[in-house]
């Protein structure tokens, strides 16, 4: 089968387009024709070898395909059913191995790129909004990298769940377009972060931040928080820790809250099989959508990294592996 691996750490050049065995899958797994699959963040970083340890080796977290091949032991599946999956060891190739519990059917008038846009935004987005963060109708959500996958996913769902306001922060005036058509109901940059928040909600700060940036962000939306509220962490794009004190925890009643989807695939994946019909619906009813989708052949992988490490593409962006 044909494959993008890292040998080893680097830029986008150590990305390798070749051919590889295909892989078996063991009890309990089953095996991925793969049509297309998403680029992640995740995947510059294991490519960078800031991710993990060890050969990067293949890419790639999720993807949407047909199942060619049952393991041992796993039932409710056939050969042939359309799935989108979050991939044991890698996506970008045209043959893949999943867990049986960390595979999901999508009906088949779903658009394949959509498909494969929407496991690690949509079951991400649905855990940090329900399951984590605890939403609740009217009250005020500020969202960071709001004009990436995750970010517009969480849009769209915060205002099907009720939220009152939603705040979304993007790195530049260019990149605020797809959120507030996604319905934002306003869009600020980095700088002044704090004093923008406070002028928006009238300085009452916000009830539910979901942070994928650390750093000095996470820092200066601990203090955006209103009484009660609760930031979540789950990622660290900056690359760097926040520093969150003690003493402005307890008397706020302020929570700090962490959340990894990676982590939970491997540790509780019975918590995203639990949320999967319902996740799974709202993208087949498009009341999740994703615009903007740039396509590169599986070959071009290089490319696709280095647009996304430019930070210049709002949306997703997609390999297509095979048809």
């Amino acid at each position: 089968m044909r494959a993008i691996a890292a040998a080893v750490t680097g830029g986008p050049e150590v990305l390798e387009y070749k051919d590889l065995a295909v892989p078996e899958p063991s009890a309990g797994e089953v095996r991925i024709k793969v049509l297309k699959a998403s680029v992640h963040f995740a995947d510059i970083k294991k490519r960078k070898g800031t991710k993990g340890s060890g050969i990067p080796g293949i890419l790639g977290l999720d993807a949407a395909g047909i199942i060619d091949k049952l393991g041992q032991g796993v039932t409710g599946f056939h050969v042939g059913d359309r799935v989108i999956a979050f991939m044991k060891n890698g996506a970008y190739a045209e043959y893949g191995i999943a867990d049986a519990m960390l595979v999901y059917p999508i009906a088949d008038h779903v658009d394949t790129a959509i498909a494969a846009a929407c496991p690690v935004p949509s079951f991400l987005a649905f855990m940090l909004l329900g399951n984590i963060g605890r939403l609740e109708a009217g009250e005020t959500v500020l969202i960071h990298a709001a004009s990436g996958g995750t970010g517009l996913t969480l849009i769209q769902l915060a205002r099907q769940l009720g939220a009152g306001k939603i705040i979304a922060a993007v790195s530049s005036e260019q990149k605020a377009a797809l959120p507030m058509e996604l319905g934002a109901d306003h869009c600020i940059t980095y700088e002044n972060l704090i004093e923008s928040v406070s002028q928006l909600t009238a300085g009452a700060g916000a009830d539910l931040i979901l942070d994928s940036l650390a750093g000095s962000m996470m820092e200066e939306s601990f203090t955006s928080l209103a009484p009660y509220g609760r930031l979540i962490n789950y990622g660290n794009a900056s690359g760097t820790p926040g520093m969150i004190k003690t003493s402005d925890v307890h008397a706020s009643c302020r929570s700090l809250l962490g959340f990894s989807l990676g982590t939970t695939r491997k540790k509780r994946p019975e918590a995203l099989k639990r949320i999967a019909e319902q996740v799974v619906d709202l993208v087949e009813r498009r009341e999740i959508v994703f615009p903007s989708i740039q396509e590169f052949e599986l070959k071009d992988a290089t490319k696709a990294h280095q647009l996304m490490e430019s930070r210049t593409h709002a949306g997703k962006i997609i390999l297509h592996i095979t048809d």
